[in-house]
């Protein structure tokens, strides 16, 4: 069998959108970071009935209204 051919698993903080705090282990980050959750089961929209505000982390909403004027118009 090969040797490193696992990922190091490590204990890490999960932070969730209510600001709960729980450890679990996992591959991302370093020992003892913390992960900051934008979208976890208590703010999703297919579990909160999709009503809530879309979160725009990664500027894509604005690049959609800078491209085709902001607004979709249906016409009859």
């Amino acid at each position: 069998m090969k040797a490193d051919t696992h990922p190091d698993y490590h204990m890490i903080k999960v932070q969730m959108t209510d600001g709960t705090v729980y450890e679990t282990r996992s591959t991302w980050g370093k020992e003892g970071d913390t992960m900051t959750l934008e979208i976890d089961p208590l703010a999703h929209p297919a579990w909160t009935g999709g009503r809530g505000q879309m979160l725009d982390a990664g500027g894509q909403v604005a690049r959609f209204n800078k491209r085709f004027g902001g607004g979709l118009t249906l016409r009859k």
